[in-house]
Formats: structure tokens, sequence, C-alpha cells
């Protein structure tokens, strides 16, 4: 199901090495549209998004390609009514729907950018100067929010900037709105056809904000040539899609590069179906997901391992419910953040159990910056942590910093620099002086004699540490191996001891596992002191832990809207806990680990 991977190693004066595939990256289509355009012509009756209703329900929307072309002709006449154009976009403040994908399908189509905006900047959100701040930077047109009910303080806060409000439901406090189905009526004319023929490969399809995990969020202008290259790379790694069109239960954020670039364009690209999931990886919505899967049964999982982590005692507990995931079910993707082994264990067991057979699993590398594909596990593996290669079209650089080698990117897919702004979004050069964009990740090769077997994450260089002792601490790889110890009673963690004698831990307790509960604390400082045993020097060893009772705050910015830890603002924003947990004296709410298992 995967091509083989080819790649070229070049060994770099000073140390280091630069890799490419041998493979070259096949030709772009002109625009994204373009490949909405050929399913329609081949089958236009497919559905290409179906939205089951956000309670888990039997009620579903269906839009078919013929559909979504039509209404995003349409929408798109609208929009050029108003004046929109690639200086003045569209920007979307609500979650994923077909309402939404039809708004940026529509962008594309006549080139105005889409803004997606993590709907936690505006409905979870006390202080809105985050979202003020980015509305600022892109300055659009015309603001979509789906619900305005659902998030009114946030459409308040951000009135003066003056942009036309949209929404699918009526206000009911009186706010001036035009409906969206009032944009959707609109007759599309030649105008459509003009704009959508100017359209090309370095107009922008997209403005994403990065996740803000190394300081404040910045605009990433996403270009149709960063997008196409993406998915011409996974066409000519992943064959099957040719064969099989992909159908993807989805919840993941297209606000985010993940949900909303990679999986909705594999979609598109492939001919296959999104069904849109209202479910989440937490209490009460995984029972949305799973009531989505059993209905409509994915060939591809698209997930993080937090999603993993609470989808699979359902799988281990429910067989019908495994049998209806795994039963047209070709690859297990996972994303972002590394995937404890354990949770890697458990998926291929039970794939096993149930079907006599293990499904493939694997895992990419990139980010916001990359669109955001740049390396591909497309070869079998056998344990989480390995990337894979560089795909087709893309090269990587690995350059010594700080005792590790960090990881640079070249290539069609990588974004030519930020959007301009003032104060927070004035920004360093990203780039280094052969225009190779600097990641601010760590990775070393599985096998230095066989550039093909993959390479390994090696952590965030930012975030690594020292000891007191001069020792560097593994943050990534810590924190992972640390979550498997404790499997699975925690449901996070940073990794504190930067100048001090010893590692620790900050850890929100999993939903099911009670902070106070003695049998917690217990099972936690056993799973941490079996870890210790075998762990091996004190920067692998963490001796203390502190259970936090607040959620992360997305207003600190201690959290993404896919659940991801944001280590550096916890660190900054809980410097008290921090001092608490590294006491000379700690109180009787920090866990004491036996340093070697004893």
């Amino acid at each position: 199901m995967f091509t083989r991977p080819d790649v070229h190693a070049t060994e770099l004066d000073g140390g280091g090495v630069l890799l490419a595939s041998r493979t070259p990256l096949g030709p772009l289509p002109r625009s994204t549209s373009t490949f909405l355009t050929r399913w329609v012509v081949r089958d236009p009756d497919r559905p290409l998004f179906i939205e089951p209703d956000a309670a888990g329900g039997t009620e579903e929307r269906v839009v078919t390609y013929a559909g979504a072309l039509a209404t995003a002709r349409s929408l798109g006449q609208a929009l050029l009514d108003r004046g929109l154009g690639p200086a003045r976009g569209v920007a979307i403040l609500s979650g994923n729907s077909i309402d939404h994908a039809l708004v940026t399908l529509a962008g594309a189509l006549v080139g105005v950018p889409v803004v997606p905006i993590s709907v936690a900047y505006s409905t979870r959100a006390t202080d809105f100067s985050r979202l003020r701040d980015m509305l600022a930077v892109v300055q659009p047109g015309l603001v979509f929010c789906a619900d305005p009910a659902a998030c009114p303080a946030a459409l308040d806060a951000i009135a003066d900037l003056g942009a036309e409000l949209v929404c699918a439901t009526p206000a009911r406090d009186g706010r001036a709105h035009a409906l969206l189905s009032e944009l959707e009526s609109t007759t599309a004319t030649g105008a459509v056809d003009e704009a959508a023929a100017a359209v090309d490969l370095d107009t922008v399809a997209k403005v994403l904000f990065t996740s803000g995990s190394t300081g404040v969020p910045k605009g990433v202008p996403t270009t149709h040539r960063m997008l196409l290259a993406n998915q011409v790379a996974l066409q000519q790694i992943w064959p099957f899609l040719a064969e099989t069109p992909p159908v993807l239960v989805d919840w993941l954020p297209w606000s985010h590069t993940f949900g909303g670039s990679h999986n909705v364009g594999l979609v598109i690209a492939n001919g296959g179906t999104m069904v849109i999931d209202h479910g989440r990886p937490a209490p009460g919505l995984i029972d949305v997901t799973l009531a989505n899967v059993r209905r409509h049964r994915p060939t591809i999982s698209f997930n993080v391992p937090a999603g993993y982590a609470a989808l699979l005692p359902h799988l281990e507990a429910d067989e019908e419910l495994a049998a209806a995931f795994f039963s047209r079910l070709q690859l297990i993707f996972y994303a972002a953040a590394a995937l404890p082994q354990d949770l890697w264990q458990r998926l291929e067991a039970v794939s096993e159990r149930t079907t006599g057979r293990v499904v493939p699993m694997t895992s990419s590398w990139g980010s916001t910056e990359t669109a955001p594909l740049a390396t591909a596990a497309h070869f079998p593996l056998e344990r989480a942590g390995n990337i894979g290669v560089p795909v087709p079209g893309v090269e990587l650089k690995l350059v010594p910093a700080g005792g590790k080698l960090e990881m640079r990117v070249r290539g069609p897919n990588v974004m030519t620099g930020y959007l301009g702004g003032r104060g927070p979004h004035d920004v360093p050069h990203p780039f280094d002086d052969d225009g190779f964009y600097r990641i601010g990740d760590a990775g070393r090769l599985a096998d230095p004699d066989d550039p093909s077997a993959g390479i390994l994450f090696d952590g965030r260089i930012a975030e690594d540490f020292k000891l007191t002792t001069g020792t560097w601490v593994s943050v990534g790889q810590l924190r992972v191996d640390a979550l498997a110890a404790a499997s699975p009673l925690l449901a996070d963690a940073v990794v504190t001891g930067h100048d001090r004698e010893s590692v620790g831990l900050l850890a929100w307790p999993a939903p099911t596992a009670a902070p106070d509960d003695p049998d917690v604390r217990r099972r936690i400082t056993e799973g941490l002191a079996a870890h210790n045993a075998v762990a091996g020097g004190s920067s692998r060893i963490v001796t203390r832990v502190l259970l936090l009772t607040e959620p992360p705050s997305i207003d600190a910015g201690e959290i993404t809207d896919k659940g991801y830890i944001n280590q550096r603002a916890v660190l900054e924003r809980r410097a008290a806990d921090v001092e608490r947990l590294h006491a000379a004296d700690p109180d009787a709410d920090v866990l004491v680990i036996a340093p070697g298992g004893g």
C-alpha cells in the first residue's frame, strides 16, 4: 500500500546531513479547486461531506461533489459582490461544519483567502485580545459565525473592526448580520469564472494561525502551491488512495493544518467522503464519535494520541464497535504528539483480535508552516517515534545544534514568511541562509547507514533544558515515557527541572482519576517508580509529581484547540506550582517518586 522510499543523503560541511527523496514531486494542478471540479465530472452524486447531528443521532446533512461546487460558485459570487479578494478575505469563527466547508471552497474557487480561527478564542476565552490581534493582522472583509448565540461576547469585542457578519442562523439579540442562505442564493455569473481563472499556485488559499506553542500565534499565508504539494506527494507515497476513495470520520479542527488542510484536502483530492464528527476525545463527546464510527466505518483513521487514548477502551470492550471501526480500515495514522508505545501495542492487539490482521500504523511530521506534510513513514513501522523520510519535493537538512540535530525544511510546501503586523506579530526571520525553514524540532537517523529507514523524532530544541549537573533533559521523549508509565491515569503533563537537581512533572489527571484518591496517587507513584528503575541517568528519572486541578487556560495560551499543552506557557503561568514541586520540603500534595524504583 506504500511506495517504497528512496532517499538520498549528502553529508554537510561542519556536520549534519541533507536528505531528499530521489522521486521528484509530480506535476501540480493549477489550484486546489481543480480536484473538486475533476470529481464533479467523474462522479457528481458522490457524497463529499456528511454531517451527522451534534448529538450522534441518525439525522444527517449530505452534500455531493456537484452540490458543493454549485454552492461554492454562488457563494463565490456573493464574496466578489462584496469586494472581497486576495487582500480582503473571510474569517471563520465557527467549528467544522458543511457551512464552514462551503465557505472555504468558495474562497478557494475565486481567490478569497479564508481564515479559520480556533473556536476556543471566541467561545471559551474570556479575554478576546488574541482574537482581536489575529483579526487585526488579516483584516477580513467578512466574518462567518454559524450561530451568533454561541459567542455573543466575542462578536461584541470585534464589532468595531468593520467586517460584515454572516451567520447560518438568525441572531436573537438584534445584531446586524446577513444570513448564509442569502449568499447561497446568489446567481453566479461570468465573474466567478474570471476570478477562478486568475487563481494560481501562488494565490493564498487560507491563513492559518499557529497554535502558539513557541509564543504568540503567528499568521501563516498558505498558498495553493503549498496545499497541492502536500496532496500530490501523498498520492505518490500512498498509491492505495487511487484504488479506494478515503472515508474519514474526523473531528480534528479545521482551524488547524492537520484537520483542515491535510485531511480535508486528502478527501477532495481523492474523491472521498468526509464525515464531520462533532464528537471529541472527551467525556460525553466521545460517545458521539463512537456512534459516527459505527454508522460510517472509516477507511483511514486520523487522530492524535489523546484521541486514540479515549477511543481504545471502547474498542477493547465492545466487539461490535471494534468490528465497525476495523471492517474496512486500511491505515491508522497519528500525528503531532508522540504516541505512547502502550497505546500502539493495544491498537495492534485489538485490530488483530478483530480482523485477524494488524492494521498498519504510520505517522508523519511537519507544521502549519509546511502545510503540513514534510516527512512521512511510508514503510512498515514496529513502534512509535519514527516520523519517516522527506516526501517527494521536500529537502530536509539536519544541522548540529546543542548536542542534537535540528531539522530544517525547504520545498514547495513551505511558506514564504509570516504575515506582518505590529506588536506581538513582529516575528524573527524563520529561515536560514539557504532558505530552509527552521522549525525548531530535532531528529536523528534511525539507521545512519540507511537514510530510507526514517528519522526518529528527538523533541523540540527550545523545550530541552539542563539540570544543575549539566545533563540535558530531552523533554519530548521523557513526557511520552512518563505518561506511558502512569497510563491511563494521567491526561497530560509538562516536564520541569530547568537549572534544578532533578526532573519533575506538573500533571493533569485523566477524567476518571481523582487527584485526591489515594489509590490513584499510589498507582501513579508506583508506575513512575518502575519507570525510574530502568530509565538510567538523572535526565530520565522523574522524582516528583504535582497533580493539577485547574484545567489548562486557553486565554493564557496553555492549550491549543486540539488539546495540546504549551509547555512554555504552562511553566510561565504556573511558576508557583513549579516552586512547590521542587521545594526542599515538599507539601503533602507533591508525589515523591523513588529514584531507582525502590
